[in-house]
């Protein structure tokens, strides 16, 4: 897939991945589908709901590491400040050939972006926080947040 191509299905979910609304209740149950798929795939991954520095659902699988913290706090830092997803970022700074973590713009203990990490965007709210996996390559973690918000959102009927 090329870089406009990629660049454009990552603009399209995050048009398509809103939310009507979101709180505790939903953070639990949508981690939850997400754990239980990673539970049934055997991932060892960790996965973290967050509104800014309130944390709405953690879970840590076995074979996830100690780094996997840092991972999640980098990756959803990332998202909240930009308020797209780390991917999407990722693809945004690599057409520009430009690095926000190099230079002294932001400071890499602080963020990445790598991918996994996705905008809780509700709508006429815009985005009050983020959902990221961490344990897999960037793009099945990615993939493992995208899908679970998808079909969340299907069982819920936003």
């Amino acid at each position: 897939m090329t870089g406009s191509a990629r660049m454009a299905e990552l603009r399209q979910q995050e048009e398509e991945l809103v939310f009507a609304s979101f709180d505790q209740h939903d953070a639990w149950r949508l981690g939850s589908l997400i754990a239980n798929r990673a539970i049934s795939e055997g991932h060892g991954v960790a996965i973290d709901i967050r509104r800014h520095n309130l944390v709405l659902f953690r879970c840590v699988l076995p074979g996830a590491t100690a780094d996997q913290e840092a991972w999640i706090r980098r990756k959803s830092a990332s998202v909240l400040r930009f308020e797209h997803s780390t991917a999407l970022l990722t693809e945004m700074f690599a057409e520009r050939d430009a690095d926000p973590t190099q230079g002294g713009w932001l400071t890499p203990e602080d963020y990445t972006l790598a991918g996994g990490s996705f905008p809780v965007r509700v709508r006429g709210a815009g985005v009050i926080g983020a959902i990221t996996v961490s344990g897999l390559s960037s793009d099945d973690d990615h993939l493992l947040v995208v899908d679970g918000i998808r079909n969340y959102l299907k069982t819920v009927g936003a």
